[in-house]
């Protein structure tokens, strides 16, 4: 009995330290031609959008929020195939029988019932534009010609939400297909290392396409701070700091 009693303990602690989580996540309002947007921080590369009724998830990552306790998607997004972004467990409290799933190539060796998108691509799926637009390493390396991310292998997605566009950059570098990008309202860019990009990186990828605002986000122990520094000179571009470790 004893062993019970510290079992259902455990289970509403692990519980009340979710619903703490969820609703300490911060959340962010833009007004779009089709109603608002909310942007939820989940935290690292997880995101959650809601716009036109529906819930939108970007890497879904179980040890971030108590995802039972989170409205069910309507669409996933996966940039790439690494755990802190792909987490079979997070999407199956998520996922119905009408849940899109959009995934890389590799990704979709790992989880069924997705629908594969490579870089280029566009589709439609809830009545939301999506492209995949490259997302790799140029610089950073696990060893000599081994990037931590390899061209063709990872995405990140443009969304059209009303006339907003979102760019979620995924795991990459600031690379060329960056200058490609146009009438970015919101992006999101990596900055951390190894894997990712550094603050003057990130600086050189917004100066590249001008969102008019820009969150880091996945930037582990890298001070967001000095992107601000950096980008002072650059009215255009709103940088705002959120939870996004």
């Amino acid at each position: 009995m004893a062993k019970i009693g510290l079992f259902l303990a455990a289970c509403s602690f692990w519980i009340l330290l979710g619903q703490a989580r969820a609703a300490e996540l911060e959340q962010d309002l833009f007004p779009t031609s089709q109603g608002d947007l909310k942007i939820t921080f989940i935290g690292h590369g997880s995101l959650m959008l809601d716009f036109g009724g529906k819930a939108i998830y970007v890497d879904p990552v179980r040890n971030l929020a108590d995802y039972s306790r989170l409205p069910k998607a309507d669409l996933i997004l996966i940039t790439h195939e690494h755990g802190d972004h792909l987490d079979p467990k997070a999407m199956g409290l998520l996922r119905t029988a009408d849940t899109d799933l959009i995934l890389t190539p590799i990704a979709a060796e790992k989880i069924a019932g997705g629908i594969v998108m490579k870089n280029g691509q566009t589709i439609v799926k809830k009545g939301i534009k999506i492209e995949a637009v490259p997302a790799y390493n140029i610089v950073h390396m696990r060893s000599p010609g081994n990037p931590f991310h390899p061209k063709g292998q990872g995405n990140g997605y443009v969304l059209t939400l009303g006339d907003r566009r979102v760019y979620v950059a995924g795991d990459t570098e600031n690379i060329p297909e960056m200058e490609e990008l146009r009438n970015i309202d919101i992006a999101f860019l990596p900055m951390n290392l190894p894997y990712t990009m550094t603050p003057e990186m990130v600086a050189e990828a917004a100066r590249s396409f001008h969102p008019k605002v820009l969150y880091p986000y996945h930037y582990g122990t890298t001070d967001p701070t000095l992107l601000v520094q950096l980008l002072k000179n650059d009215p255009e571009i709103e940088v705002r700091i959120r939870r996004m470790q």
